[in-house]
């Protein structure tokens, strides 16, 4: 053999033989592989023992639902028959000694039956107080009044007509807002029927309404917070009936000035005054509160006074 072909076969490695360097790769790699199977003995051993303990205790809690179910229905039929002294005693007891709330029920025991029977709920001593309700607007006429013809039926004073437009009025003045008063003021489509003017519509809401919502404010601001209603006086003696042709009518109606708002606040008798009333079918409805003319665009409150002061004068449309 040539040292040529020698050399050439010292320089191999046989495939039969293992190098040092391949036993340090392949002895961690057994040792790995060692490792995770013991783990996944381990884990497979632990899953196993899981199930075990579950089917253990999933038979006991059957075991104590059916003990529970058997306690229960005895317990039903004791109730139900007549036992003795004993063990209606110890019930009641047991309910005395164990009150129960009035928005929840008995607490239930460790095996899902409740822990005793439960107490007789009683009702609270007094009922909660609500607040008062707030005062609501009343109506004064019927819904279609104002559409229909006039009548010369003089109003009364004493009717739950007028007894509203006073409650209507008042309740205005105490809060401010001029649209409470709006069934005891004179109707707009009444108003169509009764002026003989270019407009009626318009006179309605930017003269009529207009300084009434002014004077609103201004009874307000007089009035203090609390103050209750007295009375509302009307000089029945000076109501007259305004005809055709006055004041630029095209129908007649009654008309009664200077009716008077009698109050008290704080121990003391005041009063202040109502421009005019004029009637629509047998109804008074307020028409002018401050005033009847006015110099400009302000509220006017009609001859405030201490006490009931006086009504009048008579006069006007």
């Amino acid at each position: 053999m040539s040292a040529a072909a020698s050399g050439r076969r010292q320089g191999r490695v046989p495939s039969s033989v293992v190098t040092g360097q391949d036993i340090e790769v392949r002895v961690p790699r057994r040792r790995a592989r060692a490792r995770a199977a013991g783990t996944a003995r381990a884990a497979k051993a632990a899953k196993a023992a899981n199930a075990v303990k579950a089917a253990n205790a999933a038979k006991t809690a059957r075991a104590l639902a059916a003990a529970a179910t058997a306690l229960a229905v005895l317990a039903g039929c004791a109730g139900g028959s007549v036992l003795g002294a004993g063990t209606g005693q110890a019930a009641t007891a047991r309910a005395a000694t164990s009150p129960v709330s009035a928005t929840r029920g008995a607490s239930p025991g460790p095996s899902g039956s409740p822990a005793g029977p439960p107490a007789r709920q009683s009702a609270p001593a007094s009922p909660p107080s609500s607040p008062p309700a707030s005062p609501s607007v009343l109506p004064v006429g019927p819904p279609a009044a104002a559409s229909l013809p006039q009548t010369s039926a003089l109003p009364r004073t004493d009717d739950t007509a007028f007894g509203n437009a006073v409650h209507d009025i008042w309740l205005a003045v105490t809060t401010g807002d001029p649209n409470d008063a709006l069934p005891a003021f004179f109707p707009e489509q009444a108003y169509q029927q009764v002026k003989a003017i270019a407009d009626p519509d318009a006179d309605w809401d930017d003269r009529l309404w207009h300084d009434f919502t002014l004077d609103v404010a201004a009874a307000h601001r007089l009035v203090p917070r609390g103050a209750t209603l007295v009375k509302v006086i009307v000089p029945a003696q000076y109501a007259q009936w305004i005809g055709v042709g006055a004041c630029y009518n095209k129908v007649g109606y009654w008309h009664v000035p200077g009716a008077r708002v009698v109050y008290r606040t704080g121990g003391v008798t005041r009063s202040f005054g109502i421009a005019s009333f004029i009637s629509w079918r047998g109804v008074w409805y307020l028409v002018h509160f401050g005033a009847v003319v006015r110099g400009g665009d302000y509220g006017i409150v009609d001859d405030p006074a201490a006490g009931e002061g006086v009504t009048g004068p008579p006069g006007g449309c």
